[in-house]
């Protein structure tokens, strides 16, 4: 832990103007990003004393190391620089709000021929509407059921509406009057069109327009003695007010509006947003964060709103966004959101009438969401604290391992082997950290000296990175670094270094290694050999789940109970899962490999061309230069080549049918690589040459 007087800038170093600063750790990663007003007086708040500091703020300034600031002009420019860097660097101090899914959209692809009504998560896509978001994705399938009997619009897939035009023949939605089925001509594009825009309308909230045209088309009808049409219309206005029910009415007066709503404690936060559409309730998604430091309910929103409105433009951000409490000064937000519209936002406490028993309702959401998430988190935090408290206790460690990395060996009878490795952090899977190797320094089957390797592998890049940013000098020749008048550090060897996260750059407290005294033995080593000798090795055997340390002759038994073997359990078994994921696709990739896969600027559209005219991989090798080169697209020069690399790959074993013993001739039409082989007793080819993965095992 590092003391921040070591690293407090010097008295009037630091400029009485706006700007944004960050907090970097040991290793130059990016751990902490804020904005201020004055830089001068937000700064020195952090360099007190840190007896008096809220216990996460300690934490974050004793884990720093430097601190670095960015002058801006105004406070808009600090609080779109703030928001930028945080997206950019994601530092693990700030507030971040923990969203444990991606809320689910109505999107009609707007940008496509014909649009497609369909269910949509993650980023938002240019030329798409987007409407929601939606707690379920169910309920979205709900709603767009009801509406396809008024405006059948297309919800298939690509494929399947290919396929549809190309047999002439809609789908089952095109049969039963959900669909107009642009796809074999019954409407125009045009008119597709026409309806994905009324379906948008509808979905925007101009129902009531709607559905009184309907109803005066629906007298029409009855006065025309059109009784049949009359029901049609009849059953499509009860569709949509059964639509509409869904959703009911909160704000008379058709408001567009956001409300947020924040309930807190000392150490964490809920967020509950209420998105309102034309006055209808569209869409709810609420976050938990943790509360780095002593920080306002309005600042909570401020954060909130750089969330929920960093990526959005035009109508996404309302006209109205109701708060519990502003921001503190709200101008430079309030400037920042209508940048964002594109319009005038107003952004308000409500006081009284509907909107403010609205944001009554938002509030208890939030308190609910809070009391549930302390009482799933209290259970699972305490866990962790314990796991990793027994873990660091059996293995004799001087604290608790907050960073684990486990590596684990996978192959198929020594072929394609690879290796894993996997990170937890706190006790969670971090994924982002994830990596994965090939064993490159020899061939066959090893699982010492490929452990040996991978580890060998992964600290040098380790100790290339500390190099890079100047840790591997020596205390005592170390040069103070130089900062600009920004306050950012530059000089030699740092002009790389940015903060964000590098690969490998980052040392474990604990290794563990998937197998027994072998395999840590060799870990240990690899370690050894680099220099490095402050992370604690061990390895988890498989049979009897034993911990091995190296040097002892006997191993770490853990209680069968123990939360420490669990948590050991759950990051050996992930590193198993994703050493056999990756080891799978190769050989997948390797089976599907054809010769003609070496010849240098030939795709697949050209190999898809070969096959066509040849007919099979084995006619294509008995054909002759002047024959390859009557293929569309294929010159002489590139004919030479094929013909080349099928003369030097061998040809493929005879497929033998075992239970006839007869010889198959290759079938016309076979793809280039799809080797034939023996034929089992069910008449299925089995490769020769490749092993059996029934009677394989997987590593």
């Amino acid at each position: 832990m590092a003391d921040p007087s070591s690293y407090r800038p010097k008295p009037g170093e630091i400029p009485d103007t706006p700007g944004v600063y960050r907090f970097r750790d040991e290793h130059r990663r990016v751990i902490y990003v804020g904005k201020a007003k004055s830089l001068r007086q937000r700064l020195a708040n952090y360099f007190q004393d840190v007896a008096g500091m809220h216990p996460r703020t300690r934490t974050m300034v004793t884990t720093a190391a430097s601190v670095e600031w960015t002058v801006v002009s105004t406070e808009v420019e600090a609080l779109q620089l703030e928001y930028s860097w945080i997206k950019e660097y994601d530092p693990r101090f700030n507030v971040k709000y923990r969203d444990d899914k991606s809320y689910p959209y109505l999107a009609v692809t707007m940008n496509e021929e014909y649009p497609r009504v369909q269910v949509m998560r993650g980023h938002k896509k240019k030329g798409v509407r987007y409407f929601g978001p939606y707690g379920h994705a169910w309920a979205i399938r709900d709603t767009v059921d009801l509406l396809l009997r008024v405006f059948p619009v297309r919800t298939c897939s690509a494929g399947v509406f290919k396929n549809a035009a190309r047999t002439g023949r809609p789908c089952l939605l095109g049969y039963i009057g959900k669909c107009s089925a642009p796809c074999v001509d019954r409407v125009s594009a045009e008119e597709h069109r026409e309806l994905a825009d009324e379906f948008c309308d509808f979905m925007a909230g101009r129902t009531n327009t709607y559905i009184r045209r309907l109803e005066k088309r629906m007298a029409e009808a009855a006065e025309e003695m059109e009784y049949e049409r009359a029901a049609r219309l009849r059953d499509d206005i009860e569709a949509l007010k059964k639509a509409m029910e869904k959703n009911a009415v909160v704000l008379a007066d058709a408001t567009d509006a956001d409300l947020i709503a924040v309930a807190e404690d000392e150490l964490e936060a809920a967020v509950q947003i209420f998105h309102v559409r034309g006055g209808r309730v569209r869409g709810q998604r609420g976050w938990v964060t943790d509360k780095v430091e002593e920080i306002t309910t309005g600042a909570l929103v401020e954060h909130a709103l750089q969330q929920l409105y960093g990526e959005e433009t035009g109508d996404a951000v309302p006209k109205e966004v109701l708060v519990p409490a502003l921001p503190d000064p709200v101008e430079p937000v309030q400037e920042w959101l209508t940048g964002r519209r594109g319009s005038i936002v107003s952004l308000r406490v409500p006081q009284r009438g509907d909107k403010k028993a609205l944001m009554e309702t938002v509030q208890r959401n939030a308190q609910q969401a809070l009391v549930l998430h302390k009482t799933k988190r209290a259970s699972d935090l305490t866990t962790r604290s314990r796991a990793l408290e027994e873990i660091a206790d059996a293995l004799d460690l001087d604290s608790a391992p907050l960073r684990i990395e486990c590596y684990d060996i996978s192959h198929l009878q020594g072929d394609d082997v690879v290796a894993s490795m996997v990170v937890f952090e706190d006790g969670l899977a971090r994924k982002s950290e994830y990596r994965r190797f090939q064993i490159k320094g020899f061939a066959g089957q090893d699982d010492v000296r490929s452990m040996h390797e991978v580890i060998t592998r992964r600290f040098r890049r380790y100790l290339a990175e500390k190099e890079k940013t100047g840790e591997w000098t020596d205390g005592e020749n170390a040069e103070t670094p130089e900062m600009d008048g920004t306050g950012a550090i530059v000089g030699p060897g740092l002009a790389e270094d940015d903060g964000r996260p590098r690969k490998f750059a980052y040392p474990p407290q604990l290794v563990v290694v998937d197998g027994g005294a072998p395999q840590v033995a060799a870990a240990r080593r690899a370690l050894d050999e680099l220099g490095i000798d402050d992370i604690a090795v061990c390895g988890l055997a498989k049979r009897l789940e034993e911990v091995w340390v190296p040097g002892d002759d006997d191993p770490v038994v853990l209680p069968r109970t123990s939360e420490g073997l669990y948590l050991l359990q759950r990051v050996r078994d992930e590193a198993h899962r994703f050493a056999i994921t990756y080891q799978r696709s190769k050989r997948a990739k390797r089976f599907r490999s054809s010769p003609l896969d070496d010849v240098p600027g030939l795709g697949d559209t050209r190999k898809q061309a070969l096959l066509k005219h040849f007919g099979s991989l084995k006619k294509l090798r008995s054909a002759t230069i002047d024959q390859i080169c009557e293929v569309p697209g294929i010159g002489r020069k590139t004919a030479e080549t094929i013909a080349a690399a099928l003369a030097q790959a061998a040809p493929a074993a005879p497929a033998v049918n075992t239970a006839t013993g007869e010889i198959m001739e290759e079938e016309p039409g076979t793809e280039p690589g799809t080797e034939r082989g023996t034929m089992g007793s069910s008449g299925e080819p089995v490769t020769m040459g490749a092993p059996d993965e029934r009677r394989g095992q997987e590593t």
